[in-house]
């Protein structure tokens, strides 16, 4: 078991999400930094969609019950074990009895627990993911963990060895310290005036502190649109951005609603939905636009470093 005793701000059970469903009004949920969560897995030998516990800006305290391998990954949060500092992004052997604990997030929003074996919690409409607004899936169909919580992990074999291992340095670099966001068209572009796409995708906007893993709300220059027409309720993807009355653009996150009314004037990129998990109030977003082609060959570079080569022993 690990034994939750402090959960911090919000923590959840989180694995890549469930898909397939937006049709019955459900949105993915999953990990709001997925490459993050991937790395993590990658850390202590699992699956991709491995469960494992997300953090968001406060980390929480946990006691071992058993051994296990472990791997803390995303933000910054300050790790420790029986008060002696870990290093992130990198594979460890912890004792049961062991208390880990997880402060404030020094950099981005979001860290990762990834244990060996995963999180043992049951599966609705196939994945392990809480849908913190609705309440779906997670531990005990809960929503954010509580203290107390006691939540199953397998165990290792107290003789059994391991060579620590770390993530390639430059491949941090190259996830988190882009400085705009990728963006390509969205379906209601022509709604908006030259301006106002050149308003959108050159000045500055900051993360609102109504943001979540909904969506998140910027502010900023407003963008006017071009058209006045409303729009027949259609469906939405992750990571569309609407432009609302107000002019102030929202991301939509990964607990999105399905379906919605605003003018989307552009979607995020697949290659950067992890960057977009990591903002947190007051971070400031640039915007640029890609095109198709550009997204497609920037996801495809991301996916061909998810692999054990760009992990390093420690």
């Amino acid at each position: 078991m690990l034994k939750v005793i402090s959960p911090g701000f919000l923590t959840t059970v989180q694995d890549l999400g469930r898909f397939r469903f937006a049709h019955l009004g459900v949105s993915p949920a999953g990990a709001a930094d997925g490459f993050a969560s991937r790395l993590g897995n990658l850390l202590v030998n699992n699956d991709a969609n491995t469960s494992a516990l997300e953090m968001t800006l406060i980390g929480g305290s946990f006691e071992f019950e058993s051994n296990s391998l472990i791997a803390i990954t995303g933000a910054d949060c300050g790790p420790t074990l029986d008060d002696e500092a870990l290093p992130m992004w990198t594979s460890m052997v912890v004792r049961a009895g062991q208390t880990l604990k997880c402060g404030a997030m020094k950099t981005g929003a979001r860290c990762y627990l990834c244990v060996h074996g995963g999180i043992n919690v049951e599966k609705i409409m196939a994945s392990a993911s809480t849908h913190v607004q609705t309440g779906i899936g997670g531990w005990q169909g809960r929503r954010p963990l509580k203290k107390g919580d006691a939540l199953p992990i397998a165990e290792i074999p107290r003789e059994a060895k391991h060579h620590s291992c770390t993530v390639r340095k430059d491949l941090i670099n190259y996830l988190y310290e882009k400085s705009t966001i990728g963006v390509t068209p969205g379906p209601q572009s022509d709604f908006f005036s030259r301006e106002s796409l050149r308003i959108f995708s050159s000045t500055p906007y900051l993360v609102s502190e109504s943001s979540n893993r909904v969506g998140l709300r910027l502010k900023g220059e407003s963008i006017a649109r071009g058209k006045s027409e409303e729009l027949i309720t259609e469906g939405l993807s992750l990571g569309a951005v609407q432009v609302p009355p107000d002019g102030q653009p929202i991301i939509l996150f990964v607990e999105h609603p399905t379906t919605g009314g605003y003018p989307k004037i552009a979607n995020v990129i697949s290659a950067d939905f992890c960057r977009v998990g990591q903002l947190k109030p007051r971070d400031e977003v640039r915007f640029q636009f890609v095109s198709f082609d550009q997204a497609t060959e920037l996801l495809l570079r991301q996916h061909t470093l998810l692999t054990r080569e760009s992990l390093v022993p420690r």
